[in-house]
């Protein structure tokens, strides 16, 4: 547990350095971007005073030579000079083919009529009007918050997944040894179990007692079976899963209530799957106890099992409470339980039995709240 402390922290820790940096980024190049977009205004509105000076000037040579050279320090801006009534007189640093094409000079005005306030030309009471569009590099600039922030969004979600693998693979760890260790701790007062099993055959007890008590004996090793499978790969063999299925069915609708009404259906009376008969059994039996709970010991439960091609499908209703539909995946997640009692793990290991064990699918087919709710397994041949 304190792994998992120690990586919560350090994952706190690495967002919060992250955003941190990021926005010292972001302001830099906010008022980078600022500062930079002001240097083009600034020399736009030198070109301006610049075409002001050549057009008032009599010197006709020194005014187109004043322009010129301060044309040739602004390459990157493009940029475009109309008159009061918004005939295009000139144009600078635009593409020079396009630019033949009045319809592509009239698009290029509109957006640079868009981005920056035009720069007023006014002499001898004659009215002209600068538009221009920010630099390439400019635009490059305006989008690079997006492209860091989209970086730190990565880094962030392989943050995340790199802790949170490690998170399940240390509660796997945990769940695994408790498992365990709870078969071990089973194993000991078992074997006694077994042993009075055999000294009570020898007294003069009514055998249907000491056969009952011999089945409740018998469960118990199931039991513990289980949980010392949980954690390792469990071995396959071919089984009937009719029998297979019908045997946890038959236990458990012993011991239930008598208002339950059971119902078992299967197309064929032999189904053979590849699969690990008990832990298969521990599936059926969640799911058979979750439904008996959901129907509060009162109404009905049916058992279908079918084959399709290569595939067996079980699936196994009942008339209770139901599943919300927001909730379909939930109720697979460790800890999610809508019971008082309880840790929220049996449907959690069914789902993990059936899809990392038997390489199934095990999910809610359908489900209504207040009428009930099927589950539907799915088992693969191979």
């Amino acid at each position: 547990m304190s792994f998992l402390k120690n990586t919560f922290g350090i994952n706190r820790i690495a967002i919060l350095v992250s955003l941190i940096i990021v926005s010292l980024v972001l302001w830099n190049t906010y008022s980078f971007f600022n500062q930079f977009k002001e240097d083009e205004r600034l020399k736009m509105e030198v070109f301006a005073a610049a075409i002001k000076e050549a057009e008032s000037n009599k010197d006709l040579e020194a005014s187109f030579n004043l322009e010129f050279k301060v044309f040739e320090s602004i390459t990157d801006i493009p940029s475009i000079l109309t008159s009061e009534s918004g005939t295009i007189r000139e144009h600078h640093n635009l593409d020079p083919e396009k630019s033949k094409n009045i319809l592509y000079l009239q698009e290029q005005l509109a957006i640079m009529k868009t981005e920056n306030r035009p720069i007023e030309i006014n002499y001898l009471g004659i009215k002209e009007y600068i538009y221009y569009r920010n630099s390439d590099l400019l635009y490059k600039l305006k989008y690079y918050p997006i492209a860091l922030i989209l970086i730190l969004g990565l880094f962030l979600v392989v943050i995340y997944l790199f802790f949170n693998s490690n998170k399940i693979a240390e509660q796997n760890k945990l769940w695994t040894g408790m498992a365990k260790e709870t078969a071990h701790q089973i194993g000991t007062p078992l074997s006694s179990l077994m042993g009075w099993v055999t000294i009570l055959r020898t007294q003069n007890i009514e055998e249907g007692y000491v056969n009952e008590i011999e089945k409740d004996v018998d469960r118990l090793n199931t039991i513990a079976n289980r949980f010392s499978k949980i954690g390792s790969s469990p071995q396959l063999i071919s089984e009937n899963i009719v029998t297979a299925t019908k045997s946890t069915f038959d236990y458990l609708k012993s011991k239930s209530s008598k208002q339950i009404s059971f119902t078992f259906y299967s197309t064929e009376s032999e189904i053979n799957i590849d699969l690990n008969a008990e832990l298969y059994g521990w599936v059926i039996e969640n799911l058979l106890k979750n439904a008996i709970d959901a129907m509060a010991g009162k109404g009905s439960i049916a058992v279908h099992i079918n084959k399709d091609n290569e595939k067996a499908i079980i699936t196994v209703s009942d008339t209770g409470k139901g599943v919300a539909k927001s909730k379909y995946n939930k109720v697979f997640k460790p800890g999610y339980t809508s019971k008082k009692r309880g840790w929220g793990l049996g449907l959690s290991l069914s789902k993990r039995i059936i899809e990392d064990y038997h390489n199934g699918k095990i999910f809610i087919k359908k489900s209504e709240l207040g009428k009930g709710t099927t589950f539907e397994i799915q088992l693969f041949n191979g």
